[in-house]
């Protein structure tokens, strides 16, 4: 039986045509080869100053020049010596309260804005200052004079004690600096001044500020002075306004907290939002979310002399670090994390469930519905660390992960039906228990689905009483296997391994076939949504919305078969799907997939596919199909700047594309794999649209991978709000990309 070109629909016909037309366009897209380098990666390092809110309610935070850190908070002055982990309380007993400032003079000394005043460090103890009346919230030093300012009054000291100016200034002062020469820049909620000893000159009209409210004060290295307070920055000249930032320039909220220049000349802006940094180069990045920051609310910004960021939020103090890393070494780090804290016996890589949300330390191990394809990510990533390197830990470790996927199989004692994870049988968590449903409660759910499936016994006890398996195994972890299988057997199995793995394959997709292409649990019934039976799929209404994405699915599990076993009876069953059943013809509507049934789920599961398509097909014209419909898929999926899929394409058609924007994730990739609530709903600056996936709220702009929530691939990269953190994910998200894209020869050692 052979393929007959003349049976292609229109469908079929175009992607042929878009493809011929695409090549052009895909080869001159070739980038070629990234050559490992150090880079700088970024991470956050909370530190709370106290168990209580007001002691981590920071108002100010200052750094001196032997790189002490001094805060001022809710709760009084508090001091982290150099090399110290522990906050010291500065001012006690009966002049303890809150502050507001800090700062050094050019001899070195100290000086502290309290609620009753000002202070000065001598040896090492506090010392209050006759003259100046608390509250101070605003301390400048310059060229040997000190500047107090407060609701109360402003004293300056040039060395023979403090005196009170005169000058008209409003009270309200949220910062302030020195101008370079003698004068002062003061923000206040009544606009900027410019202070000299002999005039001061006041700005707040829409011509000199974007708004009367400025908040905080900068130079850039141009020395423009950024102004920021509601509304966004106003840059200035010593003249005049130049321009303004707002949330249309990538400002996150509208109201600008803080402004300081970065050791490396960026401008940081602390708003009601996070961080946003405007870099030399002209391109920008912002931090926010809990991953980042211990409160999105930022009140001042100050650097070490290693060039780190401390934040004081109303929370705590976010030191934002650095450290040198080449891609090689951050793939050692994820992988020591991934063997620490996500590889589960049997042999199982998954995410952890941390009992105290956030922390690390409070880590167990947790089942997940996707166990089974996860695990085949896992068993693909240590198949391309093999194939790249030759490490036979590599190789052991795949073999333990295909032995975890072979015995989901076995545990079930069934022909052919596997397991969605399993459990050791003396667990007594699990996610969806056994339970009861009512004839009520499945009539609702037939309302809502009528697909619905009521599996009241999800967990099932081994024979030899060692485990529990869950059923009701879906076609997402046919799909996360199969990729697993097809990469293990071309890239690490030998000769007797191979027996084995197209054995098993074989056993799997014979299981299929005894039953009209379904997967049948142990209740003789299809699970909820593994169905690729031509009766559903082609003559059933209620599965129109999987046809493309199950044929497409069952036709590459049966190409498996055959090309691993080279057993006929597979190739038949293939061809006839094709040609009685039309199932290619439904597969070339997948990049067509109407709007309300797309999901980006299938994203990932299409993706797992075309390496077994483009590979195992020996049929010319059918292949010239499968590398058509892979091109006209990646044109939709391009912008979503997945490495992942990026490799896929690559791997499959022999070209190097998007390599820029797989690498820039690979480095932006944070190292904390806590899974943060990031709500990016809260921002000013984008757009929560239904585009590309209806269902879903998502940006406008997609996000780099620093302030998306942490990443597994089968979610929306595009996603506007959500995370756990009591999950902590698996690192092979970033692995496996990276160990392809060494195989491939596109990232260097």
């Amino acid at each position: 039986m052979t393929f007959n070109p003349g049976k292609w629909s229109f469908a079929a016909l175009l992607i042929l045509i878009m493809w011929s037309c695409s090549r052009k366009d895909a080869t001159d897209d070739q980038e070629g080869f990234y050559q490992d380098e150090p880079f700088r990666q970024e991470y956050h390092e909370p530190s709370m100053i106290g168990e209580s809110t007001e002691s981590n309610e920071v108002r100010r935070i200052f750094i001196d020049k032997n790189d002490n850190v001094w805060a001022a908070t809710a709760d009084g002055i508090y001091k982290k010596s150099t090399g110290q982990t522990d906050w010291k309380k500065v001012i006690t007993g009966e002049n303890d309260g809150p502050a507001y400032a800090v700062s050094q003079d050019n001899a070195g000394t100290i000086w502290l804005g309290n609620w009753n005043g000002l202070y000065r460090i001598e040896n090492d103890l506090p010392v209050n200052v006759p003259g100046p009346q608390g509250p101070i919230s605003a301390i400048c030093t310059n060229a040997g004079t000190v500047y107090a300012l407060g609701p109360k009054g402003f004293w300056i000291n040039g060395g023979q004690g403090f005196r009170q100016d005169k000058s008209d200034i409003a009270k309200s002062v949220r910062d302030v600096i020195s101008d370079g020469n003698r004068g002062l820049w003061i923000a206040t909620d009544v606009g900027l001044y410019h202070w000299t000893e002999s005039k001061t000159q006041h700005y707040y009209k829409t011509d000199a500020l974007i708004s009367g409210y400025a908040k905080g004060l900068a130079f850039d290295t141009g020395q423009k002075l950024w102004v920021g307070g509601l509304g966004g920055i106003t840059v200035r000249n010593a003249a005049a306004k130049e321009k303004e930032l707002r949330v249309k320039d990538g400002i996150p909220s509208a109201y600008v907290t803080a402004v300081r220049r970065g050791p490396d000349s960026s401008m940081w802006a602390g708003t009601q939002q996070g961080v946003i940094r405007f870099h030399p180069d002209g391109t920008k990045s912002l931090l926010f979310s809990r991953r980042w920051l211990l409160d999105d609310q930022v009140n001042d910004i100050a650097f070490d002399q290693n060039g780190n960021a401390w934040i004081a939020t109303p929370k705590g103090v976010s030191v934002i670090r650095k450290r040198k890393m080449t891609l090689a070494a951050k793939s050692d780090f994820f992988y020591e994390e991934l063997m620490k804290r996500h590889i589960r016996a049997p042999w199982i890589a998954g995410q952890a469930h941390l009992k105290i949300p956030g922390d690390t330390t409070s880590w167990q191990p947790e089942d997940d519905d996707n166990d089974g394809e996860y695990t085949g990510n896992y068993l693909a990533m240590e198949s391309f660390r093999h194939a790249a390197t030759k490490d036979p830990g590599a190789k052991a470790n795949a073999k333990k992960a295909f032995g975890f996927l072979k015995l989901l199989q076995e545990v079930t004692d069934t022909d052919g039906f596997f397991a969605r994870t399993i459990i050791p049988s003396d667990w007594k968590q699990m996610h969806d228990g056994n339970r009861v449903f009512t004839e009520k409660e499945k009539a609702d759910e037939l309302v809502k689905e009528p697909r619905f499936k009521p599996v009241e016994v999800r967990w099932h006890l081994s024979k030899d009483g060692k485990w529990l398996w869950k059923g009701d195994t879906s076609s997402d972890e046919m799909c996360g296997h199969m990729f697993g299988y097809y990469f293990y057997y071309t890239l690490v199995a030998d000769e007797a391994e191979k027996k084995i793995i197209a054995a098993h394959v074989g056993k799997l997709v014979d299981h299929l076939m005894r039953n009209n292409l379904n997967l049948i649990d142990i209740d003789g019934t299809h699970t909820r949504w593994s169905v690729w039976s031509p009766d559903k799929l082609n003559r059933d209404p209620e599965w129109l919305p999987d046809r493309n994405q199950n044929s497409m699915e069952i036709l590459a599990f049966i190409k498996l078969a055959h090309f691993m076993t080279g057993q006929d009876k597979y190739q038949k069953e293939y061809l006839r799907l094709i040609e009685k059943e039309h199932y290619l013809d439904n597969m070339a509507e997948v990049t067509s997939q109407n709007p309300a049934w797309f999901i980006y789920f299938d994203v990932m599961l299409q993706a797992y596919l075309y390496p077994i398509f483009i590979h195992c097909e020996k049929d010319p014209e059918r292949l010239k199909f499968y590398k058509a419909h892979l091109e006209e898929w990646f044109t939709h999926r391009k912008d979503d700047h997945n490495p992942l899929i990026n490799f896929i394409y690559d791997y499959c058609l022999h070209k190097k594309s998007g390599l820029k924007n797989s690498v820039d994730f690979l480095k932006d990739t944070p190292l904390d794999l806590v899974d943060w609530p990031i709500d990016h709903r809260k921002r000013e600056d984008i757009r929560i649209v239904r585009n590309p996936v209806l269902e879903d709220e998502q940006v406008d702009v997609l996000q780099p991978a620093s302030i998306r929530m942490t990443v597994r691939w089968d979610k929306n990269p595009w996603t506007a709000a959500g995370g756990n953190p009591q999950v902590e994910r698996e690192p092979v998200f970033w692995l496996l990309p990276y160990w392809m894209g060494r195989y491939l020869g596109m990232i260097s050692k």
